[in-house]
């Protein structure tokens, strides 16, 4: 089993970077188009775009530069900032992945099939499915 670890860093007054910005730099790398980028990860231009304007202002310097539209059209590209904050995000995502394989195995070793999992899904808007409680006072009712 192929378990995904993935890490996300709170900084302070609600500063965050996760996998999902982290990829959408990636795409912006690969696709040179925010648009593009956004489209790959089902978002619309304006989502990845403010999730661009976010990501230029969690740093000192810029992670991605645009170019805006003319003749031959826009374009964005990571700048060395967005490649360098990238690079050391994946860097801390597989020294994590290998410092806790041992107790992600363990978990994984735990997990039900995934046919249990679906059989004993709780009801849709529940916390938690139904369950019998079988104390004397209670006996036969659901909880």
């Amino acid at each position: 089993m192929t378990t995904r670890l993935t890490i996300r860093l709170d900084f302070d007054a609600g500063r965050r970077l996760g996998a999902g910005k982290v990829a959408l730099l990636e795409s912006i790398d690969k696709t040179g188009s925010i648009s593009a980028a956004g489209r790959a990860h089902g978002m619309s231009y304006r989502r990845a775009w403010l999730l661009v304007d976010d990501l230029n202002r969690l740093f000192a310097s810029p992670l991605v530069a645009a170019h805006h539209g003319g003749v031959n059209g826009g374009g964005a590209a990571l700048t060395h900032e967005g490649r360098r904050i990238v690079a050391l995000y994946r860097d801390a995502e597989a020294k994590m992945r290998s410092a806790a394989g041992t107790e992600i195995d363990s978990i994984e070793r735990g997990l039900a099939s995934p046919a249990r999992a679906r059989t004993t899904a709780a009801p849709e808007g529940s916390a938690l499915p139904n369950l019998k409680v079988t104390s004397s006072s209670h006996r036969g009712r659901t909880a």
